[in-house]
């Protein structure tokens, strides 16, 4: 049986989603052994991925973001096909912008469910309150993060991507069905909707089981000397300054400019030591 990462990455106005990518498959060889492919529109000429998979990006409207201070165009409404696009018989799915600093996701390869993704996402810095990211929709339904996700090939799994692309390719309806306020699609509610049908509305859904830890946008995200080393700057409630650091942890960067800037680094460190 194979095993494997999937990583998609479509670029928008700001983020070099695809360098992520690439940069996460460095960190997933050395910490998981595992092969990585990445599905993106982007032409691609390293070595990183085992396997570039073209697709073309599907936008799922468009979305601020904080760190950035603008608002961009989100290319995120392929994920639905990932069940249709990996070349493995069991698939980790990760975000672009997840860090992966450890070799915690391997459990996952080791499980007997079919499907499995994080349900509950909580601020590193302790100063979101992240109920209202944990839920969605007026009636405050349970959201399941589809950052992460581990499938294998089986009908649980073909169940639960057809049903998120039946909720894409229905979104207003959807957006109508649970009073979601927001216009722009997000694969979070798709998922979340998808596990409510296919649990047949039992919400008895496998979930992986620890927390899935998140740096917020307004977070100051930095590297330490050490590669899985990382470090976070925010002002508490009583406007004073915080650092933390932490190590060997993976996290989603939910602020891409932070991350971009430590991606750039490492980049610019390879290309000078090839060159000596």
């Amino acid at each position: 049986m194979t095993q494997g990462v999937l990583i998609f990455a479509f670029n928008n106005e700001e983020t070099d989603y695809l360098a992520m990518a690439e940069w996460s498959a460095h960190n997933v060889r050395r910490h998981l052994n595992l092969p990585t492919s990445v599905v993106t529109n982007a032409r691609y000429t390293g070595t990183a991925f085992d396997h570039v998979i073209h697709a073309d990006a599907e936008s799922g409207g468009t979305r601020y973001f904080e760190d950035y201070n603008s608002t961009v165009t989100w290319h995120n409404a392929g994920r639905v096909d990932a069940y249709r696009l990996t070349p493995y018989d069991q698939t980790i799915v990760l975000d672009a912008d997840y860090v992966v600093a450890s070799n915690n996701l391997k459990r996952l390869m080791n499980a007997d469910q079919d499907f499995l993704c994080h349900r509950i996402a909580f601020d590193l810095a302790g100063q979101t309150d992240m109920r209202g990211l944990n839920t969605f929709g007026q009636y405050d339904m349970p959201m399941w993060w589809a950052t992460v996700m581990m499938f294998r090939r089986s009908n649980t799994a073909q169940y639960i991507f057809d049903s998120m692309q039946m909720v894409r390719d229905n979104w207003q309806h959807y957006r109508d069905l649970y009073n979601i306020d927001r216009a722009t699609y997000r694969n979070d509610f798709a998922l979340s909707i998808a596990l409510g049908i296919v649990s047949g509305h039992t919400m008895k859904v496998d979930e992986i089981p620890w927390a899935l830890p998140s740096v917020m946008p307004n977070t100051k995200l930095s590297r330490n000397l050490d590669a899985d080393s990382y470090m976070i700057e925010y002002t508490d409630i009583e406007q004073k300054l915080k650092r933390m650091g932490f190590e060997g942890l993976d996290f989603h960067a939910m602020g891409k400019k932070h991350l971009g800037d430590i991606v750039e680094t490492d980049r610019r460190t390879r290309l000078s030591n090839s060159s000596h």
